[in-house]
């Protein structure tokens, strides 16, 4: 998964000076952070339920006498909880206080990356050593200046590995905000990346586009690279009627937003294909969305400095609310 912090991320050029701090920091590439961690608890079935509801995965490779875990939990089992995990070392402590010192004190979770060798069952004991990969040059973001510091997490089951973890975060000293001016606040951009750019092609062309596996029919939202029902990697989509129901909502009223204007309501949209995706819920006051209460998509145009943007709303049918 890709976030945005790293997004305009440029490696600082060479009249921004010397940077002493690098030789210092890159001298913890290799340490290790955690070394023979176990897992607080055995792969097991209830927290693979648990897991499979909050995700609405029901593959049922996840259930029964031969269940495996989701592969995507693979973090999960490493995991120590608020009173942290036996094997933790202080190199990586000691990385995060020098970034402090320096004036980097803030941090922001920007990506991971997961492979996994075999499945994990339950009853698995799981183990795990992390190390510090890589700490990178110093690089000036849309956030702030800092250093991307990567760790990957080997985790074995019996002493075999079953899978790698890489987690990368930005320690960095948050930008000066410009004072306001008169132009419009600027709107957050979608992060479009090559699994969910058909959907952002069909919101440019005000359609709402749903993929639909072409091995076992399931549709899915939001776009995945495979079916979570049969694993099949092959699909095509389907164009939503953009009639459906609120689900679920809440009504923002903090953190205030530039561009936004709480308090809003934003709502967990069950379509009428039956998918369900979040989105702004608007036509009628805040206080009057409800559980239940029908809706159809539309497409709004918001325009700022950077130009225009395309997004699907969901207006309360006329009559309702």
């Amino acid at each position: 998964m890709k976030a945005t912090a790293s997004d305009g991320a440029r490696t600082a050029a060479p009249g921004d000076g010397p940077d002493p701090l690098e030789a210092r920091l890159k001298a913890y590439e290799g340490r290790p952070s955690a070394v023979a961690g176990r897992g607080k608890d055995p792969v097991n079935a209830p927290m693979i339920r648990h897991w499979c509801e909050a995700m609405g995965d029901t593959n049922p490779a996840y259930e029964g006498p031969d269940a495996i875990a989701p592969p995507a939990m693979l973090q999960a089992w490493t995991m120590g909880g608020l009173s942290g995990h036996t094997g933790r070392t202080e190199a990586y402590d000691e990385l995060l206080a020098l970034l402090d010192e320096a004036g980097c004190t803030s941090v922001v979770a920007t990506d991971c990356e997961q492979e996994y060798l075999r499945p994990l069952r339950p009853g698995d004991e799981v183990t795990f050593d992390t190390v510090i990969e890589t700490v990178s040059g110093r690089k000036t973001t849309k956030l702030g200046t800092g250093y991307f510091i990567t760790t990957r997490t080997d985790v074995r089951v019996a002493g075999d590995l079953a899978g790698t973890h890489r987690f990368r975060v930005l320690k960095y000293a948050p930008a000066r905000r410009k004072a306001p001016g008169k132009a419009r606040a600027r709107r957050p951009r979608p992060v479009v990346n090559r699994d969910n750019a058909g959907f952002w092609a069909g919101v440019a062309e005000h359609r709402l586009l749903i993929q639909r596996c072409t091995a076992c029919g399931t549709l899915r939202h939001p776009w995945l690279p495979g079916c979570n029902a049969c694993g099949c990697l092959d699909w095509d989509t389907v164009e939503a009627s953009g009639e459906g129901s609120v689900y679920s909502y809440v009504v923002m009223h903090h953190p205030p937003f530039p561009a936004f204007e709480p308090p809003y309501a934003v709502g967990l949209i069950e379509l009428a294909e039956g998918v369900r995706m979040v989105s702004n819920v608007v036509g009628v006051p805040y206080g009057k969305v409800r559980i239940g209460l029908p809706v159809r998509v539309e497409f709004l145009r918001y325009e700022d400095d950077e130009g225009a943007l395309d997004l699907p709303v969901f207006r309360v049918v006329e009559g309702e609310g």
